[in-house]
């Protein structure tokens, strides 16, 4: 028969055994709960990182000129969304110039139609802008010089947040003429001349970005 010494050492060594079992699975435990945490889901329904991996721009409307936009009705960020983009800019007070000048140039068929597009719409301070001779040049030419500026304001096929735009660095516009876009911190510029002042304005076919300067096409 084991000695008391031997049979105490033996009790010891097993409760070790188990105090050691019991960490060991915690640990494991834990590890374990680590590696099996579930992704989170992305809006659309795809496996997304639980951590963003890039700082972008809010795919929601943003920018100073955005307080320019109607809170409510038809020229509201919710009424442009129901309507093609030609019908959604003539409702917003805001683009008034530009819907002079899309009517003048035969444009607002085409724009309401089925797009998709991605619009660089001058606010009417972007208009202001322009000397009145220029302006009127342009107004009385307008299947002519109004109408190459205009498309050049216009990329078809493509319906692009602020954040896309400025991550393909350039887009051939309807014109044919390609624009350069840029981001700087919050700040997205197009052709280093022209400045988004209220961006990701949503209609039924585009997405609209104002801008506070008129796009001049090259000649």
């Amino acid at each position: 028969m084991p000695s008391p010494r031997i049979r105490i050492a033996a009790v010891g060594l097993a409760v070790g055994l188990a105090l050691s079992a019991a960490a060991c699975g915690s640990d494991s435990k834990s590890a374990a709960t680590e590696s099996t945490t579930a992704p989170t889901m992305a809006t659309d329904g795809t496996t997304a990182p639980t951590m963003a991996t890039t700082a972008g721009l809010s795919k929601e409307n943003f920018g100073s000129g955005c307080a320019a936009v109607p809170t409510s009705g038809a020229g509201s960020f919710t009424g442009m969304a129901q309507d093609p983009a030609a019908t959604a800019a003539s409702n917003n007070p805001a683009l008034s110039t530009l819907v002079a000048a899309v009517t003048a140039a035969k444009l607002g068929d085409t724009l309401n139609g089925p797009g998709p597009f991605t619009i660089f719409a001058p606010s009417n301070d972007a208009f202001a802008k322009l000397p009145k001779a220029t302006l009127d040049g342009v107004l009385a030419d307008p299947t002519g010089a109004l109408t190459k500026i205009l498309t050049y304001h216009v990329i078809a096929g493509q319906s692009l947040d602020a954040q896309q735009l400025a991550d393909a660095g350039t887009e051939k516009t309807v014109n044919g003429a390609e624009v350069t876009i840029a981001k700087s911190g919050d700040t997205i510029s197009i052709n280093g001349q022209s400045a988004v002042v209220c961006g990701n304005v949503k209609t039924a076919n585009a997405t609209v970005q104002i801008i506070d300067t008129v796009l001049m096409p090259p000649s």
